[in-house]
């Protein structure tokens, strides 16, 4: 949004430049700050820092674990950079919420505990631990299971209207990690109850991208050519078609679940699924953070 800086030969009133860039964003409201020193003090006043807020900001602080209280800054600005680069612990430190820096829309993670995981609570296959790693007081480790299968599920008008989000397994790897390899699995991103579009997905980062092929290679004995069957087995780096995990900023991984458009004024509990159900074969070695929920660029 372009911003005329004179009008009649005078700068505009630092309230009407204020206003004016309330209605931007906030990368262009700190670009437009170069512009004189008017413009940056406006750019630095509360009047359009509540407006880069979402509207529902202060409920959500509410919701943090040691309130309203815990989060004091001198500025707007302030409180809206810090909600950017420290994700704040909501809902009884069940799931996490942060801003997008440079758009002003929420990102969620559902923690771990806060996922409905198929024997979950069943000591034998699933145990409960603390990394110091991890935002969350706990996280899920996966001792050995068969039936792999976890979901969660967040309500649209938690989240920014007229975006897309893409919701993201947030996991690690233990050292002795099986029955992933060449196993895919399925995931799916939609409104509970309704049909959802499944994706393919591999959650084993060394063993989903190994394949393997041979090849006849002709063989020479003493002076005769004889063109033998040599059976060379050949592993080469092949991508199976589906997902494939990515190493995220903060140490852990993550890999793409789906995505959803959130429209504006609508009400519906988003639910995110991964299963491994048809392999037959036991699973360990994974430890599970949560699911990201954030928009997508």
């Amino acid at each position: 949004m372009a911003v005329e800086r004179f009008v009649g030969g005078e700068e505009l009133p630092e309230g009407c430049i204020a206003n004016a860039l309330s209605l931007t964003s906030p990368k262009d409201a700190c670009r437009l700050s170069l512009v004189s020193s008017t413009f940056r003090s406006a750019a630095e006043s509360d009047a359009v820092w509540e407006r880069f807020l979402p509207p529902d900001y202060y409920d959500i602080i509410s919701w943090s674990i040691g309130g309203p209280d815990t989060l004091h800054f001198r500025s707007k600005k302030d409180l809206y950079l810090h909600l950017c680069d420290h994700p704040i612990l909501i809902d009884a430190g069940t799931k996490s919420f942060s801003l997008v820096k440079w758009s002003g829309k929420k990102c969620y993670m559902l923690s771990a505990r806060s996922l409905h995981i198929i024997w979950g609570d069943t000591p034998r296959y699933w145990r409960w631990i603390s990394l110091p790693e991890s935002r969350f007081s706990e996280v899920a480790e996966l001792l050995d299971v068969c039936w792999f299968d976890m979901s969660g599920k967040i309500n649209t008008n938690m989240l920014s209207p007229d975006t897309r989000y893409g919701a993201y397994l947030v996991f690690t790897t233990k050292s002795r990690t099986y029955g992933f390899g060449n196993q895919p699995a399925e995931s799916s991103v939609g409104i509970a109850g309704h049909d959802k579009q499944m994706q393919t997905v591999y959650l084993d980062p060394r063993g989903g991208r190994r394949q393997y092929r041979y090849q006849v290679v002709p063989r020479r004995l003493g002076i005769f050519t004889h063109h033998m069957a040599h059976i060379l087995r050949q592993e080469v780096e092949d991508t199976p078609e589906g997902r494939h995990p990515k190493q995220r900023s903060d140490g852990w991984m993550e890999i793409e679940l789906g995505e959803f458009f959130v429209k504006r004024g609508q009400e519906a509990e988003l639910e995110m699924s991964l299963t491994e159900v048809k392999g037959g074969n036991w699973k360990s070695g994974l430890v599970i953070e949560g699911i990201d929920i954030r928009p997508k660029e």
